[in-house]
């Protein structure tokens, strides 16, 4: 009734009791052998209790020596049914459910009594015939019926006991029902083969006695009191649960195709937001928003996101499945606080999914949010690898993705509209990584920082941060605007333009109207540390009060006023700060123009060997970075590199390829740069392309590719270990704002202008296809995530595609990839060109 536990022992049979079961230990500690006296082993007292045990219906009164009992018709008629005394009496199975506790009472030498009981024979009074053997008793059939007083008769002095018949002889026939139970001796213990305590009740404080071997119980008896050893204990234990959990599997088997009944748990998050409708006219809505989160028996999480609006007084929904979430992407605007949500059909129709927030700590809540239940839905957590895609917006934020391998696939290339992009903490214009995960980056303000290891930050905490190797950031940021001016023969230049004119404060493009007073900071993170002031700083000089001349507009503008300027601008800036935190160190004290960061070489380990880093600062000298390791990626020290005017960009590749960009849009190629010369020896002076000045080159590990500044994307030619500077620039595309070439000579670029089904984006990432050793331009575009996107960097990116069956067949047989190349299928370099 407490939760104790008996048991029948396997090779004694004897009865044991668990003891120290508790509710807290359920097994308990260990067994005891019960020392359970048998019924025989009492009756030898002669006491009268063993006479109710006996069956017999008791009175009274004694019966005097005329009132023998004699036996009933119906005895007598069964007596010949009944074995006599020289039949055996039939043995009944141990294992029978009539064999009583107290069943064995009477030796093995007991013998039957004659058949015949002497008529008017007294029970208690006077001896009649010879006297009983000891070891003999009366069989139940010769037992005649008779009413015996429970308490005990008294005796006549002159009567002995010699003729009383003996106690044990009563309690012996009255425990052997119908004479088939099988005799045993009190020199043996029984041979127990069921046992039941549901009806006991046993305290836990209760002392127990059953366990103290009694005085004159035989030896047999007393082993049975001996305990269970403690490693016998926890081999028992072992074979229980074995045996449980063999059991627990076979009854399962059948039922494994069966739907459990409960195979997954939901969590979800309301709120209310608003959302820039589908349809024309486009506008913000309230909506009411719903993320259902769901973990399904094998323990894969995913989610939903339900957006619930009203349209002509008619309730309506659309729903989005997070693990198609491509990307989150914060819209930081002047008024709102909104974010964008990508998939691979909202990427290709240029219409993401656009809510906004009622305050920014929302926003942040619901981006965070977001943020963490698609990784877990794309099964993307910790840090990123070494071969990650970096990338960033044209607002700051930081995006990375892990590259899969069919993302430079020949045959079954993985578009990457489908590339997941989750945000990193910090603030950044431009990110660069490369080989052995050393990653740095560039704020607006020109500050260098490099990557700690961590992730998170800024409005990503808890699950989605890391708890170390997050760090405070700022970054300072400029806004511009121009201040227009036309001339007028009677009164010079004033601020009365012609109807078709631009705005007369206005942005660079002069289409939207941009004042001192209606300019507000990039969005409520940012605040202004500054007042407006002229920005002498300008592409093409300005002259002492900053202005900058032209004929008409637009027009390409400079310092100095002529005959033939009839119109002039000056730009005017403010500076605004925005603090907030990610896995970023600033490395001090010359702040950056551009950076590079050689890339992975695919198969050959560069562990042990110092990082090639090359930079231009913000004066546009040329830097080479000392010291850069995996172990120590910020380095030690600059050395700087000579040049004869400013750069503007710099790109070091496989091998120490290092080019640069002049300010004034010609290129450079850097010669005998290596390990242990890392600044080289000389410059080569590279022409641009007729008509171009380029602004931005990036090098691979055999390809070299630039960007102009009138957005063409230019493959230089003839580049080969023996000529490295190449032969001369081939045009490949336009509408290209950066490039990035990887160290599988892969291309990826940042478009300016990608027409979707349903609107136009800015910065779109785009990836070249079907680049090949014999094909190093590839064939065409890729679109993917976009747009505000404004710097990409795939150098990092070493994850080669498998090679197909018959590429292995072609390698192991030494035969050229003819058929292979001619179905589009890239042939795999043997190794890195070494210049």
């Amino acid at each position: 009734m407490n939760d104790e536990v008996w048991g029948i022992g396997y090779e004694d049979r004897a009865v044991y009791f668990r003891q120290g079961v508790t509710p807290s230990e359920l097994s308990g500690k260990t067994w005891k052998a019960i020392v359970a006296s048998q019924e025989c082993d009492r009756s030898h007292c002669g006491s009268n209790s063993s006479l109710l045990s006996a069956g017999c219906f008791f009175g009274d009164e004694v019966r005097g020596s005329g009132e023998s009992c004699a036996p009933s018709d119906t005895d007598a008629s069964s007596e010949a049914e009944r074995p006599g005394p020289d039949q055996p009496v039939p043995a009944e199975s141990l294992d029978s459910p009539r064999n009583p506790e107290c069943s064995s009472a009477s030796g093995p030498g007991t013998s039957k009594t004659s058949e015949h009981a002497t008529e008017g024979t007294s029970l208690a009074g006077q001896t009649s015939g010879p006297e009983p053997q000891p070891s003999q008793a009366s069989t139940p059939a010769e037992l005649p019926w008779t009413n015996i007083d429970l308490k005990e008769p008294k005796k006549a002095p002159g009567q002995g006991t010699a003729g009383l018949p003996d106690t044990a002889s009563l309690c012996s026939l009255g425990l052997l029902p119908l004479g088939l139970d099988e005799p045993c001796s009190t020199g043996d213990h029984l041979l127990w083969a069921w046992v039941s305590g549901g009806g006991c009740a046993v305290e836990a404080h209760t002392v127990l006695k059953w366990f103290t071997v009694q005085s004159g119980l035989s030896p047999s008896v007393q082993a049975l009191a001996l305990s269970i050893t403690p490693a016998q204990t926890a081999a028992w234990r072992t074979q229980i649960f074995q045996q449980l959990t063999e059991r627990t599997r076979r009854e399962l088997e059948n039922f494994r195709h069966y739907e459990q009944a409960v195979e997954q748990s939901v969590w979800v998050k309301t709120g209310v937001l608003q959302w820039w409708c589908d349809w024309k006219p486009h506008k913000w809505v309230d909506v009411r928003v719903a993320l259902e989160q769901f973990t399904g028996h094998d323990g894969a999480r995913d989610g939903i996101l339900f957006v619930y609006y009203v349209v002509h007084e008619e309730k309506k929904y659309l729903h989005v499945f997070l693990n198609e979430v491509t990307a989150l992407v914060p819209v930081l605007s002047e008024a709102k606080h909104s974010f964008a949500l990508y998939t691979p059909e909202r990427t290709r129709q240029r219409w993401p999914v656009r809510l906004a927030a009622a305050t920014e700590q929302d926003m942040n809540d619901w981006l965070a949010l977001l943020n963490l239940s698609c990784c877990e839905s794309w099964k993307v957590h910790g840090r990123p690898s070494v071969q990650a895609i970096w990338s960033t917006t044209c607002k700051g934020d930081i995006f990375v993705s892990e590259p899969s391998p069919d993302l430079e696939a020949s045959e079954h290339l993985l578009p990457c509209d489908q590339m997941f992009w989750r945000q990193m903490g910090g603030h950044l214009r431009v990110v660069e990584a490369g080989g052995q995960g050393v990653v740095w980056g560039i704020g607006y303000d020109g500050t260098a920082w490099v990557y700690t290891g961590g992730y998170g930050g800024g409005c990503f905490q808890g699950l989605a941060s890391s708890t170390s190797n997050v760090y405070a950031q700022s970054d300072v940021k400029s806004i511009c605007i121009y201040e227009n001016q036309r001339w007028n023969p009677v009164t010079g230049y004033t601020s009365r333009g012609l109807p078709t004119d631009r705005y007369m404060w206005s942005d660079a493009s002069g289409l939207q109207e941009c004042t001192k007073a209606g300019t507000k900071p990039p969005s409520l993170q940012w605040a202004w540390v500054s007042d407006w002031s002229v920005d002498f700083s300008v592409p093409g000089g300005a002259d002492q009060e900053g202005w900058q001349y032209a004929s008409d507009f637009p027009s390409s503008y400079h310092g100095y006023k002529t005959m033939r300027d009839f119109v002039r601008r000056r730009r005017w800036a403010r500076k605004c700060k925005l603090v907030t935190s990610g896995p970023w160190l600033e490395v001090a004290p010359i702040a950056l123009r551009d950076v590079s960061v050689i890339p992975e070489s695919p198969g050959v380990s560069g562990r042990g060997h110092s990082i090639a880093l090359w930079a231009v600062s913000d004066k546009g000298d040329v830097l080479c970075r000392l010291g850069v390791s995996e172990l120590n990626p910020a380095g030690s020290s600059w050395l700087h590199v000579g040049t004869d005017q400013p750069f503007a960009s710099v790109s070091v590749g496989g091998c120490h390829q290092v080019w640069a960009v002049a300010r004034d849009g010609s290129a450079f190629y850097r010669g005998s740069v290596s390990p242990s010369q890392p600044a080289g020896d000389c410059w080569y002076h590279i022409p641009s392309p007729p008509k171009q000045r380029l602004k931005q080159v990036s090098v691979g590990q055999t390809s070299v590719y630039a960007v102009d500044e009138n957005e063409n994307l230019w493959y230089r030619q003839g580049v080969m270990p023996s000529y490295p500077q190449g032969s001369g620039w081939e045009h490949v595309s336009n509408n290209v704002r950066r490039v990035s070439v990887g160290p599988l000579d892969q291309v990826w670029v940042i478009a300016n202008k990608v027409q979707g089904s349903h609107s136009l984006s800015r910065g779109t990432v785009c990836h070249r296809t079907g680049v090949r050793p014999l094909e190093p331009k590839g064939q065409g575009w890729d679109y993917g995530i976009g747009g505000g996107w404004d710097h990409i960097c795939v150098r990092a990116n070493a994850t080669r595609a498998p090679r197909s069956a018959s590429q292995e067949r072609a390698g192991k047989q030494g035969l050229p990839n003819g058929p292979s190349l001619a179905a589009g299928a890239p042939r795999e370099a043997r190794g890195p060109v070494c210049c």
